[in-house]
Parts: structure tokens; sequence; C-alpha cells
């Protein structure tokens, strides 16, 4: 079975697509716009899991202290720096063996993103 998108309701919509375009890298894959409803599909340029993106005046922070989103990074102390620089508040970097170092932000809907 394939995981096809994680859905994140916002209020915040602009934001959220900025995050996800312009820190993460992912390209608008498909809208749906509608006089009551936008929604947006993410995705990187291989086409994998997309992120659906959909504007909900009425959400409420979409942050849940058990759930994170994980994306790759080739340069883990360098996308930490980028995302202080642009506002974010990282934690530090967590590396639990020689391998493995990770960090995470919450977006602006309040979903925490690990970068690893």
């Amino acid at each position: 079975m394939q995981l096809l998108h994680v859905t994140i309701q916002t209020n915040k919509f602009d934001e959220e697509l900025k995050f996800y375009q312009d820190i993460i890298g992912l390209k608008i894959v498909r809208k749906i716009d509608t006089p009551d409803m936008n929604i947006v599909f993410l995705a990187d340029a291989e086409g994998g899991t997309e992120i659906e993106i959909i504007n909900n005046p009425d959400a409420a922070d979409a942050g849940n202290q058990n759930l994170s989103i994980g994306f790759k990074t080739e340069n883990v102390p360098a996308k930490r720096e980028e995302l202080i620089a642009a506002g974010f508040q990282a934690t530090p970097i967590i590396i639990p063996n020689p391998q493995t170092k990770f960090f995470f932000v919450k977006d602006p809907a309040g979903v925490s993103v690990q970068f690893i």
C-alpha cells in the first residue's frame, strides 16, 4: 500500500503554502479552487507522497504533539541555520546514533516538521 498524501487544514493557507514551497522545496502538482474552498497538492520532483493543504478559515492550530512530517535534507546543520534565519524556532540537533541527526520546527499551521 502506498501513502498518497498528508492533509493539513489551516487558517494560514498562504503562509503554509509558502513554507512548503520555499523552505521544503515542494512544487504545486494540482490545485482545486472553488468559491468555497482552496486545495493545493504539493510534491517533490520525483512525485512521491504529496502534502495537501486545505484553506479552512475555521481550522485551529493543526499541530499535534505526537505527529510529525519528516523530510530528508543533505545538510542538517545548514538547513537548521536557514530556518532560524527565516524566523523559525528550531530544536537543537538530535543525534541518537552516529549515522542519524535531525531537528524539528513547527510549520505555520503548527505541524511539527522533522529535517533528517
